[in-house]
């Protein structure tokens, strides 16, 4: 029997889908490797770039834009890096791909993980 792959992986793995990284992502990522909450095979400096070029993902920097946008969010989330990932999300209008379910209690769209 043929085993389908979830329709998040299936989009994530269409190459006629833009795939974009938060620049809020990429921070997390240093800070909690950092911080020793997250492993990874070699440095952010280094894997990062590598996987980013690896699936031709475009990196979305931080605009003053998507900064001043986390004030209006309700404070459904308290991490710091998701509520920006949402308001560039929201402000972009973009899809957000995570297995976080608060997310989806911004109106924003969401492909669960």
């Amino acid at each position: 029997m043929e085993t389908r792959a979830p329709p998040s992986r299936r989009l994530l793995e269409d190459r006629s889908t833009a795939l974009f990284l938060s620049a809020a992502s990429i921070w997390e990522i240093a800070v909690k490797m950092g911080l020793g909450r997250l492993e990874l095979p070699a440095e952010p400096s280094i894997y990062v770039p590598r996987r980013i070029a690896d699936f031709d993902i475009s990196v979305l920097d931080v605009t003053m834009e998507h900064a001043l946008a986390v004030y209006g969010l309700p404070p459904h989330h308290a991490d710091p890096f998701d509520r920006m990932i949402i308001a560039q999300a929201r402000l972009e209008r973009m899809i957000i791909a995570t297995g976080d379910r608060v997310f989806r209690k911004y109106g924003t769209d969401v492909v669960p993980l």
